[in-house]
């Protein structure tokens, strides 16, 4: 394929962690393929060497906010009526009455679902959606930066972000082939495709029945099974520093053993700081039966809050905060973006820890690269200050159903619990919950790991010689 001209778009910054930062940018240089970012992300790849053009001031359609709202919320429906299955009302983000601007959206929102709220409904919202932004500048930008680069593929870096949706518009309506990539391994179950691509890639074969499941429009042709490039850096050993070097530079001691807790932002796991104080009083308990322990604390890398000082004011004999190396150039979420020095750091906190504590996170698939386990958190927090919220309502979610056994993890189902997790993880009495993660990993990417970016060139290969 050489020569061939691929454009990378990066809508936001969702997309740098695995096209930026991993090999994929150089495995598609080393096939002869010219690449350039096409990015609307705040960092400048430029830096990094990259080929790039950037968007200048790119805005969706002001109505198709309201309509993506409206199509979320009629797919999590169909899901409902499809699988007879209530699950999918808790990916439902609350419509705000705050005040009057707010209350008119959220009633413009709830008619359009009312009367869409069918297979035909949603594809008028679809349709209704691309008669929009078809109208923008950013449409009109998109197409006239086609026409003079003359791409021969488009690849976007996540399909759930509406300003990705007017340049793969624009690409179509040119004749250029599009693909999407399948960010995350929850994605699918809530209703975040937003974008219509030519082609789908997808981490495994699991992800690849949920795409036709969910959206049976979709051909078994349109999709490429990957894996993803998210946990290729586990197996670039040059990126490991000694135990030495990392305990030297975060200030930890070298006598202790340490375990991390990594933590949710504050809507997926608002009582992390009780969770994360638990955990500190069972380490506390250990140690003074003689164990020698201490937790690397890892924030949620969008997390900037302070619910957390005062656990670690408390506790600060026993934790070591390590703070994630994302860089804040907005204020909206998406402009936090991550670097490559995080996932160096990422890979040398696992590689110099016994094991992670957290709740329901893909860390456990992080931690079984190093043939290490997982503590899943599975109590109610007594008297929380989020009555509405429940635990037992994570685990429910759809990606949780593919695990091929529940001894995947250690459930933590009390505080007393903590211990158990990280004495048998001490005592090597983990070994059965390790291989059942490895077999759940198997399952939710395609193997092995380390050849995501490979797979995903050789596709897009195939593709473009079609």
């Amino acid at each position: 394929m050489q020569n061939k001209k691929i454009f990378i778009l990066l809508p936001d910054g969702v997309g740098l962690r695995n096209f930026s930062f991993t090999n994929f940018h150089k495995i598609g240089l080393q096939k002869g393929i010219d690449i350039t970012f096409w990015n609307n992300t705040l960092f400048d790849l430029s830096e990094l060497g990259f080929k790039e053009i950037r968007f200048q001031n790119a805005k969706a359609h002001p109505m198709t906010d309201l309509l993506k709202m409206a199509q979320t919320r009629i797919e999590l429906n169909l899901n409902i009526k499809r699988s007879k299955d209530t699950i999918y009302n808790y990916y439902r983000f609350p419509f705000s009455y705050s005040n009057v601007k707010s209350t008119l959206k959220s009633l413009y929102k709830e008619g359009l679902i009312l009367f869409n709220n069918s297979e035909k409904g949603l594809e008028r919202i679809k349709k209704s959606i691309a008669k929009q932004e078809r109208k923008t500048k950013l449409y009109f930008d998109s197409l006239e930066t086609l026409k003079k680069e003359n791409p021969d593929f488009v690849f976007c870096t996540n399909q759930r972000t509406m300003l990705a949706v007017a340049p793969i518009l624009a690409a179509q309506d040119l004749g250029i082939p599009t693909a999407t990539f399948i960010f995350s391994w929850d994605n699918l179950p809530k209703a975040t495709k937003i974008v219509e691509t030519d082609y789908y890639f997808v981490w495994s074969e699991h992800m690849k029945d949920e795409l036709l499941y969910y959206y049976p429009h979709v051909k078994e042709s349109q999709i490429r099974v990957t894996g993803t490039p998210q946990f290729e850096t586990h197996t670039e050993k040059e990126l490991l520093v000694s135990k030495e070097a990392f305990f030297n530079e975060h200030h930890l001691d070298l006598n202790k053993k340490y375990l991390c807790f990594s933590g949710d932002d504050v809507t997926t796991s608002p009582n992390d700081p009780t969770y994360l104080s638990d955990t500190a009083a069972a380490v506390v308990r250990l140690n003074e039966k003689g164990h020698n322990l201490g937790i690397i604390f890892r924030r949620c890398p969008v997390d900037f809050s302070n619910r957390f000082d005062a656990v670690l004011e408390q506790y600060k004999d026993v934790i070591t905060s390590i703070i994630p190396k994302w860089e804040k150039k907005g204020e909206a979420w998406h402009d936090i973006s991550p670097t490559k020095a995080d996932l160096a750091l990422q890979m040398n906190t696992i590689a110099h820890t016994e094991m992670v504590i957290n709740l329901g996170s893909s860390m456990v698939f992080d931690y079984v690269s190093f043939n290490k386990p997982c503590g899943y958190i599975n109590y109610e927090v007594p008297n929380a200050q989020y009555p509405k919220w429940s635990v037992k309502n994570i685990y429910q979610f759809i990606h949780f159903r593919s695990m091929p056994s529940k001894d995947s993890v250690f459930w933590i189902n009390h505080p007393n619990e903590i211990e158990d997790c990280i004495t048998k993880t001490l005592d090597n009495k983990a070994e059965n919950v390790i291989a059942n993660a490895k077999q759940w990993f198997e399952k939710i990417t395609q193997h092995p790991p380390q050849s995501a970016s490979e797979r995903i060139w050789t596709a897009i290969e195939e593709i473009c010689t079609k």
